[in-house]
């Protein structure tokens, strides 16, 4: 554990936690997209079965269980306790054109061809698109609610700093994960434009609007 994936999985908890409260405190789920969250849960719970067959720290256990009971529990409560609220005729993105192409590249590029080995390699895959439909959900309706764009802005710094515990671990415990590296650089240039807004906006007191 180094100081880099330290915030990083703060980072990511931070995310998480904003979009729940969010949700329970507005009675909303309004602006956020139950595709890209229904991605993430797939996300943990292909990553995370080897929580029944190893055992590497508490830590590293309980950040599991937290990732899959919160993953589902925001689908949940978007598909379900505040339905009513959730926008789907702009949550259209096809998410099939993710899943299907990132699991035949999960069956092609692995490290193992094993199943949680080829689970693991899917979630790594997915996770770096699944922020796409909400992404795409924004670009629709032209504008990001403030407490949503924190919460992205926490869940892409998460991912920004992962490379930086990738860099660190390379040079003083010699381990390289191209499958990792490729896919967190990915998914962190999915952000770069939602990162200057913020930086630009949001950090202002001003609401993310973009051309619909």
């Amino acid at each position: 554990m180094n100081i880099f994936r330290l915030i990083g999985d703060m980072s990511h908890l931070l995310a998480i936690i904003l979009l729940l409260l969010k949700m329970w405190k507005t009675r909303s789920c309004a602006g956020i997209s139950g595709k890209s969250q229904i991605l993430f849960a797939l996300v943990f719970a292909s990553r995370y079965l080897d929580l029944f067959t190893s055992f590497v720290s508490v830590y590293n256990s309980v950040m599991k269980i937290f990732f899959i009971s919160t993953s589902l529990l925001t689908v949940y409560l978007m598909y379900f306790k505040f339905r009513a609220t959730y926008d789907s005729n702009h949550d259209t993105f096809r998410v099939e054109f993710l899943v299907i192409p990132v699991g035949g590249l999960a069956f092609l590029v692995n490290h193992e061809f094993s199943p949680l080995e080829i689970l693991w390699t899917f979630s790594i895959y997915l996770e770096s698109v699944a922020i796409l439909p909400q992404l795409f959900m924004m670009s629709k309706t032209g504008e990001a609610e403030t407490i949503t764009s924190h919460y992205l802005f926490a869940l892409g710094s998460y991912r920004a700093l992962y490379i930086l515990n990738w860099v660190y671990r390379y040079y003083f415990e010699g381990f390289f994960d191209l499958i990792a590296v490729v896919a967190g650089c990915v998914q962190t240039i999915l952000y770069c434009d939602f990162f200057y807004l913020y930086i630009t906006k949001v950090l202002k007191g001003k609401r993310i609007t973009l051309p619909a």
